[in-house]
């Protein structure tokens, strides 16, 4: 995870791009990797964990009705929460988690897991789902990681050639 995360704080900085996080499965996780870092401060604003729908809600500016109608385990709500902290905090990037690490919660609909990433940017909103297996502690690393990795595409996108 660290190489991951060192990779991808250097392409930011390089990028000069800024981001931020809003994290649900990965309870923080994305941003303790990125600001592990010395220097971090040059592209981290911050993070907004947002475990509860009611957070989701006040903090990230996620809609009533993408919760009552799709969930917080989806891949609108994962978009919302991306787009909503990337205009709170004024970041060029955000990366968003939402799913289901278990052992409890999970349904045919959205079996344990199930994750949702959105990464939002100036330029576009990039969503993923996956399904990872393991205990809770090995879904929200694997998750990690793959938030990590798929920001790390979408710098890749947005600013080829900086690095």
């Amino acid at each position: 995870m660290r190489d991951t995360a060192s990779l991808l704080a250097r392409r930011l900085t390089a990028a000069g791009l800024t981001v931020a996080a809003a994290e649900s499965l990965t309870g923080g996780r994305v941003a303790a990797a990125l600001t592990r870092r010395p220097g971090s401060s040059a592209f981290f604003l911050g993070s907004v964990v947002a475990y509860a729908n009611e957070v989701k809600i006040k903090l990230l500016d996620v809609p009533e009705a993408v919760l009552s109608e799709h969930g917080a385990v989806s891949e609108a709500c994962a978009r919302a929460m991306a787009q909503g902290v990337r205009r709170r905090l004024g970041a060029r990037l955000a990366v968003a988690s939402t799913g289901i690490a278990g052992p409890d919660g999970g349904s045919p609909a959205k079996p344990l897991g199930l994750v949702w990433l959105a990464v939002a940017g100036e330029t576009g909103l990039w969503t993923a789902e996956h399904r990872f297996t393991g205990d809770r502690r090995a879904v929200t690393r694997a998750a990690t990681m793959e938030a990590l990795r798929f920001l790390a595409r979408i710098v890749d996108i947005t600013a080829p050639g900086t690095y």
